[in-house]
């Protein structure tokens, strides 16, 4: 009767500290959103930063450090490999058409090729604008603790917003730009064997001609910016 007594006791003194324990237990492995959030803060500083636009995908053992910050990368990282597709598959062949266009008789021999490169840059802007929007109700939605939203909102405006607002104007400037090659182009086809090419110039019979030549010309020569820019973002630099 006694062993029964103290074992009685014993059992009801242990149950309080073993509950205790297994909630000390949870508290500590459960809250590890303190280590994820400094482990993506500094891999956003260090690595993302760093990156332009060629961002990095994460690693298993990196998803697993940054938890459910791993989805916050998601966001940016899928806007930069959309717009650098985008980019690569319509911009980008513009600008080498245009780099190939180097004496008047470019103009001509080039028109195809320019018309052709030109007709993907309509669908840019559209792709652009999808996936623009699709990043930014992503991120109005996100709830991140002050520290790592400041730090996130960097990297946002570098990789998501920058981009955006230099592509915007440029994609309709450049198609603009790569029409009024196409027209040099044929004008010159029009002239047929009125026009003569020798030392790397254009002679033709009237002044008129002459005239409406360099008149086209120099509408060119005003709008060099939109290729300067253009060749700027086609190596991947979004700065102003």
């Amino acid at each position: 009767m006694a062993v029964g007594i103290r074992s009685g006791v014993f059992s009801r003194w242990l149950a309080p500290f073993i509950a205790l324990l297994v909630v000390f237990q949870l508290t500590a492995c459960g809250d590890k959103e303190p280590e994820q959030r400094k482990a993506f803060i500094d891999y956003l500083q260090n690595t993302v930063m760093r990156s332009g636009q060629n961002l990095p995908s994460l690693s298993e053992d990196q998803k697993q450090r940054f938890g459910n910050y791993a989805n916050d990368y998601g966001i940016i990282l899928s806007f930069s490999r959309q717009m650098k597709g985008a980019v690569d598959g319509s911009l980008v062949p513009v600008v080498s058409a245009i780099g190939q266009v180097r004496t008047p008789q470019d103009y001509m021999t080039q028109r195809s090729a320019l018309q052709q490169a030109a007709s993907t840059l309509s669908m840019l802007n559209a792709q652009l604008r999808d996936s623009k929007v699709k990043a930014d109700t992503a991120m109005a939605a996100l709830k991140q603790p002050d520290d790592l939203k400041a730090v996130y909102g960097q990297v946002y405006n570098t990789v998501v917003t920058q981009p955006a607002n230099v592509l915007t104007p440029l994609v309709p400037a450049l198609q603009s730009f790569t029409q009024d090659i196409v027209s040099v182009g044929d004008f010159l086809q029009q002239q047929g064997p009125q026009v003569a090419f020798a030392n790397g110039g254009v002679q033709f019979p009237t002044q008129q001609q002459a005239t409406q030549y360099n008149t086209m010309m120099s509408n060119l020569v005003g709008k060099q910016q939109t290729l300067l820019q253009a060749q700027k973002v086609a190596q991947g630099d979004f700065s102003n």
